[in-house]
């Protein structure tokens, strides 16, 4: 089995980056201000790029729930929760921005949804245990 390296950690954290802000940003260049903008007017593309955003988070998503699972989950957003309640109290985050807010929260989950993809590899290497979901019989 290939081990993952830095760049294939930073990789996932780009696409899950390029998922996320796709998806949803402050800016409202996303798919969520797209579709709102003309409810109304649904076309084949509007659909096409839902379809493609939904398998890129239903990928990230499973395979995150699979990786960590329940208490991972609980200790990963915790971790970074309390990451960014500690860079608040020093009071190097504007907390009355909600842009600023929005946007932390937005990394926290590209956060979250890169450690979770990558983390079957990432304690493969730190403990040399191997996970294995479905066992084939000969």
């Amino acid at each position: 089995m290939k081990s993952i390296s830095a760049t294939g950690i930073f990789t996932r954290f780009i696409v899950a980056i390029v998922l996320v802000f796709c998806t949803y940003n402050p800016e409202g260049y996303s798919y969520y201000d797209w579709v709102l903008k003309d409810l109304k007017d649904i076309t084949p593309l509007k659909v096409l790029a839902g379809i493609v955003l939904l398998i890129g988070w239903i990928i990230y998503i499973r395979a995150t729930i699979r990786s960590l699972g329940a208490i991972g989950l609980i200790l990963a957003f915790a971790f970074f929760g309390t990451l960014v309640w500690l860079v608040i109290d020093w009071g190097l985050i504007p907390t009355d921005s909600v842009r600023a807010v929005s946007y932390i929260i937005l990394f926290l989950l590209c956060a979250v949804l890169a450690i979770g993809i990558s983390w079957s590899h990432i304690r493969r290497r730190i403990s040399g245990q191997v996970d294995v979901d479905e066992i084939e019989e000969d």
